[in-house]
């Protein structure tokens, strides 16, 4: 019986997010601030949040302030997953790399992924399709939209033009076929639109420190652990433009016995994500759950593995 601290990728931020922090985050935003030259709780507000860059910083810090919170208090998670920008956060807890580095490289993968894409791209969600339906319309319009994320059997996210996109949600709707939804992201994310941004942030991941991770880290897009330094370096840095595929990462989990799923604030978009995967164990937010419940289950499940 093991668990699993799992990161939100962006769609998930709050405006105000870093205002809620728990007690003891003032030195983790003064040591951000300092790495930036710049104050990060200036970059948690609804105007500020429409930056691909300040929506990344805030939830990778959101993320390291609630997870090292919680360690500090209860047992620390078996394993640390992340869904996009939620694995910079995941790496962090896990000790393969350090805050100031994380903070630095994060700020340069929003510029890299805002500058390339200012405006008229992003990211769609789809329910209610399978895989092959996606597909098959993504091939009837063709241009700028592809696939992106494997989020569950019931989700599947695309990302490229706002134009494509529409397309795509107007054939599915002529069709009669799912739901079509527009996320919070301005960036389309997870495909080959982003091969360049990802290779120069690669560049500058090669002139960081990255470790063996001491909690183990499962990709999110290959959905396997990674303990190799060097290939967490090529999957972090490369994962802005790789297909995500969280539903296959939340089943490896479960196959190797995790029960207990935590989500990290912000937000509870994971945990809905977790629910029909972890049936035969528990599936929170931190952010909706009383501490003192999380700290008996994080125990209950180390008590178990005795």
């Amino acid at each position: 019986m093991s668990s699993l601290f799992a990161f939100p990728g962006q769609g998930a931020q709050q405006a105000g997010m870093l205002q809620r922090l728990p007690d003891g985050s003032g030195l983790l935003l003064e040591e951000a601030s300092d790495t930036l030259g710049e104050q990060v709780l200036k970059l948690d507000n609804p105007v500020a949040l429409q930056s691909t860059r300040a929506v990344q910083l805030c939830l990778l810090l959101a993320g390291v302030a609630w997870a090292r919170w919680l360690m500090q208090r209860s047992p620390a998670p078996d394993y640390v997953a992340g869904l996009s920008i939620g694995a910079y956060p995941a790496a962090v807890i896990a000790d393969a790399l350090d805050l100031p580095d994380a903070v630095r490289l994060v700020a340069l993968r929003g510029e890299l992924m805002q500058r390339a894409y200012p405006q008229g791209y992003g990211m769609t969600a789809l329910s209610g399709l399978d895989l092959a339906s996606v597909e098959r319309l993504l091939a009837e319009v063709g241009g700028e939209v592809f696939l992106a994320n494997l989020n569950s059997d019931n989700q599947i996210v695309i990302a490229g033009s706002d134009a494509a996109m529409a397309q795509v949600a107007a054939r599915a709707r002529s069709q009669g076929q799912g739901v079509a939804r527009r996320l919070a992201v301005s960036v389309p994310s997870h495909c080959a639109l982003l091969d360049e941004p990802a290779q120069a942030l690669a560049e500058a991941f090669a002139e960081v420190t990255v470790r063996r991770p001491r909690i183990t880290y499962l990709s999110g897009t290959s959905a396997r652990p990674i303990f190799d330094p060097q290939r967490l370096r090529d999957d972090l840095a490369g994962n802005m433009a790789r297909v995500v595929n969280w539903r296959a990462t939340l089943r490896n989990a479960y196959e190797r016995g995790v029960r207990l799923h935590l989500e990290l604030p912000p937000g509870n978009v994971l945990s809905g994500l977790a629910r029909p995967v972890f049936e035969q164990g528990r599936v929170l937010a931190v952010e909706s759950t009383r501490w003192d419940t999380v700290d008996a289950l994080l125990r209950q499940e180390v008590a178990h593995d005795r």
